[in-house]
């Protein structure tokens, strides 16, 4: 049986301000992995850390997704219109953040957390690694809601309808030009 996509992905508004579900993802994926983080750090999974300095790492990380999600979305996907209007990186109301920009970022903030705590990179790497899949299942859930991300055109009875998105190659056909 074929699932008619009809979920509003504006949570909730506050005067002009709509507040996105897809936001809200991001926040229970932070949540997630700070609760999953401080139960490993409790265990003593990333020796000679303590709650406080995890809390600094979750911090960076934070800003490092964001960040390089935001930046590497628009290099990546829109390196043009970036390039003629740095600007545009702030106009985040337009969407348009990037996996691979968001783990650069993360890369980033990780190095320079392990560097300053003297800790091996890879130390923190492992550390952090179980607390990814957490965000990313929460991000994908904000895709799905926000009706994003949709691949292509099946006949099969498992499909999700996407009333209000072009069809797929359509999609692609403007992504390619930029459009």
């Amino acid at each position: 049986m074929t699932y008619l996509h009809q979920i509003d992905p504006i949570a909730f508004s506050l005067g002009p301000v709509a507040v996105h579900w897809y936001g809200i993802m991001y926040l229970f994926g932070f949540a997630a992995a700070w609760w999953l983080g401080n139960r490993r750090i409790a265990a003593g999974r990333l020796p000679g850390v303590n709650a406080d300095a995890f809390s600094d790492l979750l911090f960076y990380s934070m800003i490092g997704v964001v960040l390089g999600g935001r930046i590497g979305y628009m290099l990546f996907y829109t390196p043009g219109l970036f390039l003629s209007n740095p600007a545009m990186l702030f106009r985040v109301w337009e969407g348009g953040m990037s996996f691979h920009g968001g783990l650069i970022g993360v890369l980033i903030a990780s190095l320079w957390w392990s560097r300053k705590h003297r800790l091996h990179f890879f130390d923190t790497m492992d550390f952090v690694a179980p607390l990814v899949p957490l965000g990313l299942g929460f991000g994908r859930l904000g895709n799905f809601i926000g009706a994003e991300l949709w691949g292509k055109t099946t006949d099969g009875s498992w499909g999700v309808v996407f009333p209000h998105s072009l069809p797929a190659e359509l999609a692609a056909l403007l992504s390619l030009l930029h459009l």
